[in-house]
């Protein structure tokens, strides 16, 4: 049988995630080995219930059965367990430091921070470079042992690490491999894909597959990743549209992106984003976020008389969730109003959402233009677009008199709604203190 995948590019690349990381750095502060410590991080947010666990060390995991987003009503009332509040600021400030480490090894267009605790790093620019440094009979997983020992040592952290010779497979390496070995790395490479790949049955267990997909799939009789690898590609496509391409890309862990080849968004836009302060799994509370951060965009184009004719939306998956987020636009009508907006970004939400736990979500709006010359919808009267309009300026108005807050909605005040809550926040939680 011809291989698919004997002319794809082989690169050398490391998916590297720290080990349980706002708990760690916790462990870390203390001064105790983030391995043997039970230690849990708790949100201290009130429309949580009391809070929620945002991490916990292995051992509070392994010993006490804690999970992330347990509430703390749920939390075992054990004197060994340590409950700390989150500081993002000092978590933010370890992660730079976890990345300047990476440095030494990449260079900056070789690195990309997927996430706070995941990082990419392509060294197939810089390897007759750490060769000359470390020896030639040096492979990629001694390197990998290399930044683990490196971090251990200098930060008291431990990482997990994914090989593979694109990005895709050096996430599905570091999920279905590394997690789960002793020296934290799994290492894959094309040959090795139908042994470690195909085998699963269980396909949201794979990054990017969710439970909706999923269904899809076994409706189609694909009940392997196997299945995955020799269904019809044309009819995957026909059943999924550019999904089904990639999905089968996927089952053969094939993946052309190279880390250095980054997205940059045009300047022509303004966009905001939010790290959530928990994980959310109810579509109506990723609602309330989309609305606010869409208002806060559309004020923010209404403040610089622009009109925006794209808008985007992006989700991002929480840490512990297989399925992926996802980013799209759509076009309408040049407008700075916000609930044109708002209705935008539900559209792209209705339209790509698949049920995943989202922790981070992102607003742009783009191909600006000067404001004052608004399109009319011919559905909408007249009237109903000016009182909009006026409606708009004046909580522009008391909001940049009185503050933020000094107007917000009631769903903005539901156990989903942040705005008041962000008011002070790092990353929708607590700064904290850099250190200590």
């Amino acid at each position: 049988m011809l291989d698919p995948t004997e002319h794809e590019p082989q690169r050398k690349v490391m998916m590297i995630d720290t080990k349980s990381f706002y708990a760690s750095c916790e462990c870390v502060a203390l001064g105790m080995n983030p391995m043997k410590t039970m230690l849990i991080v708790m949100s201290q947010a009130e429309n949580t219930n009391g809070g929620l666990v945002l991490a916990a060390s292995p051992m509070a995991k392994k010993n006490l059965g804690i999970k992330n987003v347990d509430r703390r009503r749920d939390v075992p009332d054990d004197p060994r367990l340590i409950i700390k509040p989150p500081r993002m600021n000092y978590y933010i400030a370890m992660n730079k430091r976890i990345n300047d480490v990476f440095r030494e090894y990449v260079g900056d267009d070789d690195l990309q921070l997927y996430s706070i605790d995941e990082s990419l790093l392509d060294v197939t620019s810089s390897w007759e470079y750490l060769k000359y440094r470390f020896g030639q009979d040096l492979t990629m997983k001694k390197l990998a042992r290399i930044i683990q020992l490196e971090v251990k040592n200098k930060m008291g952290l431990y990482l997990t690490v994914g090989i593979g010779e694109n990005p895709v497979m050096a996430k599905l390496a570091l999920d279905l491999e590394a997690k789960k070995n002793h020296s934290l790395i799994g290492e894959w490479h094309y040959e090795t894909v139908p042994a470690k790949l195909w085998p699963i049955t269980d396909l949201t267990d794979v990054w990017s597959i969710g439970k909706r997909t999923a269904k899809t799939l076994n409706r189609l009789g694909i009940v392997s990743m196997r299945d995955l690898a020799f269904f019809d590609p044309y009819r995957l496509k026909k059943e999924l549209g550019v999904r089904g391409n990639e999905l089968t890309a996927l089952a053969w862990g094939v993946d052309r992106s190279i880390v250095s080849h980054k997205y940059h968004p045009k300047e022509n836009s303004i966009s905001n984003s939010q790290v959530l302060p928990r994980d959310y799994y109810l579509e109506r509370d990723i609602k309330t976020v989309i609305r606010e951060i869409g208002e806060q965009v559309a004020s923010r184009l209404r403040s610089k008389h622009k009109m925006g004719g794209v808008v985007s939306l992006y989700i991002g998956s929480a840490m512990s969730e297989t399925v992926p987020g996802f980013s799209a636009q759509t076009k309408i009508s040049p407008t700075n109003n916000s609930q044109m907006i708002v209705d935008a970004l539900y559209k792209i939400f209705d339209a790509h959402y698949e049920g995943q736990v989202v922790r981070n979500i992102g607003v742009s709006v783009g191909k600006l233009e000067a404001d004052g010359h608004e399109q009319l919808d011919l559905f909408i009267p007249v009237e109903t677009n000016v009182k909009q309009h006026k409606i708009d300026s004046t909580i522009d108005d008391i909001r940049h008199k009185f503050g933020t807050t000094a107007l917000v909605k009631l769903s903005s005040k539901s156990k989903g709604g942040t705005m008041i809550q962000r008011a002070g926040l790092v990353g929708g939680h607590n700064g904290g203190n850099a250190y200590g």
